[in-house]
């Protein structure tokens, strides 16, 4: 995660980058204690296949599920040398998929992912996911000096884009993928986003 945090784009996107090893574990316990609570899920998207170390490509998260709410927030990051595969798209479909079948007293009704005006990769990873763009936000400051795009995506919509897997132009160089719970499976299922 470090590694993957040190990407220049990265870090022009993410409000907190995680910069060493003591801050990665201390968000990966936050996550965890998220899950074992029941207000927010991460999860880990890594190779199919084991190949070393970068077998980690990337994380989806989805927060903000405690009490009653029925939304949530959907975030994500794939490392730089994964991006361009269709990982985002398919990891966050298939994590809200997952997250609006979470048995609740409440039903979860609606995701929402948000992101920098200027990020327009972001722009398209929701569109692929199955999110509508709703609106254009005004600044949040300081932390979000910029304008923020809102998409949401409904319970009971279709899936993403890439549900049934990648287009045939993406040709025979698409990998396998693997979404785990965040060092833990939180004991829900696990999910696999290739074909």
């Amino acid at each position: 995660m470090v590694e993957a945090h040190r990407d220049p784009v990265m870090r022009q996107w993410l409000l907190h980058p995680v910069t060493n090893a003591d801050e990665a574990r201390r968000i990966i316990q936050a996550r965890r204690a998220d899950g074992e609570a029941g207000i927010g899920f991460s999860f880990a998207v890594l190779l199919a296949e084991r190949e070393g170390p970068d077998d980690l490509v990337g994380g989806v998260s989805v927060r903000g599920l405690d009490g009653a709410a029925v939304a949530g927030e959907v975030g994500y990051w794939v490392a730089a040398a994964a991006r361009g595969r269709g990982i985002a798209p398919r990891a966050v479909d298939v994590v809200c998929d997952w997250a609006f079948s979470l048995p609740r007293d409440q039903p979860l009704e609606r995701l929402e992912l948000l992101h920098n005006v200027g990020n327009r990769a972001s722009c398209r990873v929701a569109e692929k996911a199955g999110f509508r763009f709703s609106a254009v936000l005004p600044p949040l400051l300081p932390d979000f000096p910029d304008d923020g795009h809102l998409h949401v995506r409904l319970a009971g919509e279709p899936q993403g884009r890439l549900a049934k897997g990648p287009p045939p132009s993406w040709g025979s160089g698409y990998a396998d993928y693997v979404v785990r719970g965040w060092l833990g499976a939180f004991g829900r299922p696990h999910g696999k986003v290739g074909h």
